[in-house]
């Protein structure tokens, strides 16, 4: 496209858009909703890291698997999972993702290649060992991607995947969510190592850290270490350095910040506003186009919650369904 600066046209531009917008609004809504009674379990929002998952995701088709973790709504939507049957899975209800079995931290739809969200810290990553496997077999160019936080980077099991991947060259991406705090705890306090690719370099693998706020830096390191993968060079480490606006869990008071910290990255730290300025600001897409996204979404929105409401609870005979699979 003429005179467009950016590796996407505008169409790639505006579906990218429209993936952060959605991410955002889902869980602001779950925020305000979660504050009133309406959702039950643990919530875990993604707001703020939006553009972390739709830069990876965009390179992703549904025969690629993604794990995920316990703040995988963004994961969920940005690889394509229904909306609707997310929301009705976060109120538990059937006709959820999962028949409201599962929950906020379970979302799963293997027909988009989403393995599920995961409550247990880091155990995303073998299973993306696994799916990296089968890939390998099939020799269809798929790829396998792993999301921990900075917290789950510690886990025994996170670090035993790295290894394993580079033992049997997989076409696995590790991807390091890095917002600062593992729950509670600096990433600097609870870390030894000054940067994630010196844990990739420790196991014969490249690593990359790129700017999880800018939208167009994970987009280009990602795709570059997919490709890698899908030539069968083997695994990749990524990670991106980001920020989450809420707490670790809704009902976090977030008091192991600093003051002012919260305001500073709502004003300078927000990647959809960064995205914002860099495509309007470049004559590419126009403010108007943008704001009718944002319209598009909010309807979504409540029509999912509307529909979530409405939706029946599943009944004590539902409760042994979906639990073995008949090979």
């Amino acid at each position: 496209m003429a005179g467009n600066p950016f590796p996407l046209n505008k169409e790639q531009l505006l579906h990218a858009y429209r993936t952060m917008r959605t991410i955002r609004e889902f869980e602001e809504r779950l925020h305000v909703d979660f504050a009133r009674g309406d959702i039950p379990g643990f919530v875990h929002l993604y707001a703020g890291e939006e553009a972390a998952a739709a830069g990876i995701m965009m390179h992703l088709a549904d025969g690629d698997r993604i794990a995920s973790t316990h703040r995988g709504h963004g994961h969920c939507i940005a690889k394509g999972v229904n909306v609707m049957e997310m929301m009705k899975e976060i109120y538990g209800k059937k006709g959820g993702a999962c028949q409201g079995k599962g929950g906020s931290m379970h979302i799963a739809d293997l027909s988009k290649g989403m393995m599920g969200a995961n409550g247990i810290l880091g155990a995303g990553a073998p299973l993306a060992c696994g799916a990296a496997l089968a890939a390998k077999f099939r020799k269809k160019g798929e790829v396998a991607v792993s999301f921990v936080g900075d917290g789950a980077s510690n886990q025994g099991m996170f670090l035993e995947s790295l290894n394993l991947a580079a033992v049997w060259n997989l076409p696995a991406i590790f991807v390091v969510e890095n917002n600062g705090y593992a729950e509670s705890t600096s990433r600097e306090y609870g870390v030894a190592v000054d940067s994630y690719v010196d844990r990739a370099a420790g196991f014969g693998m490249p690593g990359v850290t790129v700017d999880g706020t800018d939208f167009f830096a994970v987009y280009e390191a990602a795709g570059e270490i997919i490709k890698r993968a899908r030539s069968g060079a083997g695994p990749s480490l990524l990670e991106c350095k980001m920020v989450r606006f809420y707490g670790h869990f809704e009902g976090d008071a977030q008091t192991y910040r600093g003051p002012g910290e919260l305001d500073d990255i709502r004003s300078n730290k927000d990647c959809i506003k960064k995205f914002i300025g860099a495509v309007v600001g470049a004559g590419v897409i126009p403010d108007s186009e943008l704001r009718k996204i944002d319209e598009e979404v909010l309807g979504l929105i409540e029509r999912a919650v509307t529909e979530a409401k409405a939706a029946p609870l599943p009944t004590a005979a539902d409760l042994t369904t979906d639990v073995y699979v008949s090979y």
